[in-house]
C-alpha cells in the first residue's frame, strides 16, 4: 500500500462487478497504477483475486509448528515429572522410560497444534469484528464482488473511468 498524504482530500469509489475475471483484472490494474486499493468483497473464496491482490503468505502455519513442538516437550516432561514424581519401579525398568513417553508426548504433539491453529487463525484474522463497514453492500455475500479504492480528488474522474471501462457499477463515497 502506499503512503497516503494527509494534505489532500481523498474521496473512495466502489466497484461492484458481476464476475471474478474482471475484478481480478482490475485489481491487475490497481496495483500498478498509484490509487490506494482499500478492501476487496468476494461471496465465494477465489483464487484469481488473491492471486492478484498478492497477498502475503499466512502466519497461521507458524502458530501450528510452534504449538506442536511445546506440545511435544510438554507431554513428554507431564509423564516424566508424572513418573519421577511417583518412582514406581515396574519389574526392573527404569522411572523415565523413552518409548512410552514419546506416546504422551505425541498425543501432546497434535493437542497443542490444533491449539496453536486456532490461536493463530484468530490472531491472524483479527477475530472477533465488532465493527461493520459502513461501505459494505449485501450482494456482496450473494452474487458480486467488490473494489474499494481510494484516490485524491483531482483523480476521481480518472478512477471512474477506468471502472467504467471494466463494466463496474460504481458507488462514490465522500470522506473515506
Amino acid at each position: 500500500m502506499k503512503a497516503v498524504p494527509m494534505s489532500a482530500e481523498r474521496v473512495s469509489l466502489m466497484g461492484i462487478f458481476g464476475s471474478e475475471s474482471q475484478t481480478a483484472a482490475t485489481i491487475r490494474d490497481l496495483r500498478a497504477s498509484d490509487y490506494t486499493l482499500e478492501r476487496v468483497h468476494s461471496p465465494i473464496p477465489s483464487h484469481v483475486i488473491a492471486d492478484a491482490l498478492d497477498l502475503p503468505k499466512s502466519k497461521v502455519g507458524w502458530f501450528t509448528l510452534a504449538g506442536g513442538i511445546i506440545g511435544f516437550f510438554s507431554g513428554f516432561a507431564l509423564a516424566a515429572f508424572t513418573a519421577a514424581r511417583w518412582s514406581m519401579i515396574v519389574g526392573g525398568k527404569p522411572v523415565v522410560a523413552l518409548i512410552p513417553f514419546f506416546i504422551v508426548g505425541f498425543e501432546f504433539t497434535i493437542l497443542f497444534a490444533i491449539f496453536g491453529n486456532v490461536l493463530g487463525l484468530i490472531s491472524q484474522a483479527r477475530l472477533p469484528r465488532f465493527r461493520v463497514y459502513k461501505r459494505y453492500d449485501p450482494r456482496f455475500t450473494g452474487h458480486k464482488f467488490g473494489v474499494l479504492v481510494s484516490c485524491e480528488t483531482a483523480k476521481k474522474n480518472d478512477l471512474y473511468r477506468l471502472f467504467e471501462a471494466k463494466g463496474a457499477e460504481i458507488n462514490v463515497y465522500d470522506n473515506p
